[in-house]
């Protein structure tokens, strides 16, 4: 958590850009697994912690913009809850530690917010639980199905203009979780060789965050079908000869996330097939990453991606004809489904519970709806401050490729012929977190190895 300063100037900001009503933040709470006391591992709503700080279930808070009020709603626990948690900061305890000097149990809530409907406007997020979808439709009326239609545009807006732009003490929290990402891609590097289990490595992966204080930022992809982009299945035994793509990262214990992919052989040497392919991957990484700076759109970047994507693969023969007319057409979008990269913050796809039209695109850049450049969560002119991944990769998809084939798509484009040569490849991705400076941009983090050769060294080294 930091200073109480810091909470209070970002309530602030967000009141000046509001004209009037009361914004109300709904906590997360505890989630069961299986029965009421044996929970999945508490975390807040992102939100919540942007303006509050506070990571304790069962709470609420309103900003009351007309009234200048702000209140936290909680209970404080009792004898029974001190006797299996131990003793607790009171609400108003944790509430004054982010600058908020009112606080109430969370059965007023209720009161509150009813007594101003329907004359004054409730700002709300679009909820994502639905403890807190049943919770907003007990407090405002309005039914599940309608909420996330219904959720405060000016409020989102608002969120997404502040949360973007990172401040310090946001960029050197990030930075700082970098030595442990690091050490989580590095060790996964060392641990890959023939008759391990994809799982042992996963497991020590998300050990290294455990035991550094954090979480993972998300599930673990580690994977011998990189093909496969969100693959969290863990049970398959590595052989020499394939690949395994890595894609993980850590959420420190202020919340900031890093998101890393690498992808590496499980002998420690490439093939020279797994070199070409790796090599085309390698260059649209940098060359995008050279292109950041405020003011160019990441759809661009994106579109340089895949020119370059596109110039390599015809360099090897699996696609041929105008670069230009290939990307435009989205016959790349085969071998290079999905966006570029995405806002990181404080979630590792950045306010994606907020809506990706608000945070990846706005009135200058629109959502296109071709294969693939649909897929961007992040189109909109760079500003400084900013901090996105970079990530593009290469995929053998077989479904993908025989639907395509089945259609003659881009058959002046794809040779079919020789793509089907690689229908056992898997696939390579390569991304980096990157933050937007005043004139160009910075790598975040120690370099995780990259290049073949560090690759390599690295685990030939440590067989």
């Amino acid at each position: 958590m930091f200073n109480e300063q810091t909470y209070i100037q970002r309530r602030k900001s967000l009141i000046s850009m509001m004209k009037n009503g009361i914004i109300l933040f709904l906590g997360n709470n505890d989630s069961p697994m299986n029965y009421p006391a044996n929970t999945y591992h508490f975390r807040q709503d992102s939100s919540f912690l942007y303006f509050f700080g506070i990571n304790d279930p069962g709470l609420a808070a309103i900003i009351d913009i007309d009234n200048n009020k702000e209140i936290i709603f909680g209970n404080d626990i009792d004898i029974d809850d001190i006797i299996w948690m131990g003793p607790q900061p009171s609400i108003a305890e944790r509430a004054l530690m982010c600058g908020v000097s009112e606080s109430k149990p969370f059965s007023e809530l209720e009161a509150y917010i009813k007594s101003n409907l329907p004359s004054r406007k409730i700002h709300y997020l679009p909820p994502y639980r639905h403890d807190n979808m049943i919770l907003l439709e007990y407090l405002t009326g309005i039914k599940p199905a309608e909420q996330k239609k219904l959720a405060s545009v000016e409020l989102i807006k608002g969120i997404v203009e502040l949360r973007s732009k990172k401040e310090s003490q946001e960029i050197d929290a990030i930075e700082k979780a970098m030595d442990i990402a690091y050490l989580m891609h590095t060790t996964a590097m060392k641990m890959a060789k023939e008759g391990i289990y994809e799982r042992e490595i996963a497991g020590a992966m998300e050990g290294i965050a455990l035991a550094n204080g954090c979480n993972v930022s998300f599930p673990i992809i580690l994977t011998k079908n990189g093909q496969t982009l969100h693959n969290h299945f863990h049970d398959n035994i590595l052989k020499n000869g394939q690949l395994v793509l890595v894609d993980a990262g850590i959420e420190s214990p202020d919340f900031y996330c890093t998101d890393h992919t690498r992808t590496f052989p499980v002998s420690g040497k490439f093939t020279e097939k797994q070199k070409e392919i790796y090599e085309i991957v390698l260059k649209a990484n940098e060359e995008a990453i050279k292109l950041i700076k405020p003011g160019i759109t990441y759809k661009n970047i994106h579109l340089e991606a895949c020119k370059i994507i596109t110039d390599g693969l015809k360099s090897i023969g699996l696609m041929t004809g105008n670069t230009l007319e290939a990307v435009e057409q989205g016959a790349h979008a085969m071998f290079f489904p999905h966006g570029l990269g995405h806002m990181m913050g404080i979630d590792v796809h950045d306010m994606e519970d907020l809506g990706q039209d608000y945070v990846g695109y706005n009135e200058n850049v629109q959502k296109s709806t071709q294969f693939g450049t649909a897929y961007l969560r992040l189109a909109r002119e760079l500003q400084e401050n900013f901090v996105l991944t970079v990530e593009p990769g290469i995929y053998f998809i077989p479904a993908l490729i025989q639907k395509w084939k089945n259609e003659n798509k881009f058959s002046h484009f794809i040779n079919y012929n020789k793509v089907f040569e690689y229908l056992d490849f898997g696939g390579i991705r390569i991304e980096d977190d990157v933050l937007v400076t005043a004139n160009s941009y910075k790598v975040f983090g120690k370099p995780i190895p990259k290049k073949i050769d560090e690759i390599e060294f690295l685990m030939l080294n440590n067989k």
